[in-house]
């Protein structure tokens, strides 16, 4: 796995790690408290297996449950900018996925679709047009299931949703080679 970095744009250190260099980008944002090397077997297996390029961005560390979700966004465009990446897939665990939807509403530009791991129950609308992959854990008690099927029936032209079996909230972490599955799968129609 890449080793973490840190940018400091205006005084802000904002932890990400850069894997691989193959034609399909993905920005992968953990879950928030999750230690941010958790998505690292997921990114590690994209850009190892499946030629991905991947750019994992934690939350900083004064971040807390009270750091504005435009912050968090606002962290997520910088590193994006200081590596000039232009046109993406997005996507984050649990809250990641959050900040990932709002990344999609205020930049909808600069992306290729959105990847949610679990989704949370939050009134952030789909991003017209964009293809949404949703992922959740069929045993996950802290972002049921349900939360992604409501989703997806915002737009089921377009939003796909699969499961992996018997894993629960922390499935990237406990189940990381199933679900880079399902991603790489997905995204490499893209």
């Amino acid at each position: 796995m890449s080793d973490i970095q840190i940018f400091e744009p205006d005084g802000r250190a904002i932890p990400y790690a850069v894997e691989g260099e193959g034609p399909v980008s993905l920005v992968l944002i953990p879950e928030h408290g999750i230690e941010r090397n958790a998505l690292g077997t997921i990114a590690h297996y994209l850009a190892e297996e499946a030629g991905f390029h991947v750019v994992r961005v934690g939350s900083r560390a004064e971040a807390d449950e009270a750091t504005a979700l435009v912050d968090h966004v606002a962290d997520v465009t910088a590193v994006l900018e200081h590596l000039g990446l232009e046109h993406t897939w997005i996507g984050g665990h649990g809250f990641g996925g959050t900040v990932a939807r709002e990344f999609v509403v205020e930049h909808h530009e600069r992306v290729n679709g959105l990847l949610l791991l679990g989704v949370e129950d939050v009134d952030i609308p789909l991003a017209p047009v964009l293809p949404v992959l949703i992922i959740q854990g069929t045993d996950d008690q802290t972002l049921p299931p349900a939360n992604g099927e409501r989703l997806r029936a915002t737009a089921p032209e377009r939003a796909t949703v699969r499961a992996v079996d018997g894993a629960g909230h922390l499935f990237p972490m406990t189940h990381p080679v199933p679900t880079a599955f399902i991603i790489e799968e997905y995204l490499d129609w893209d």
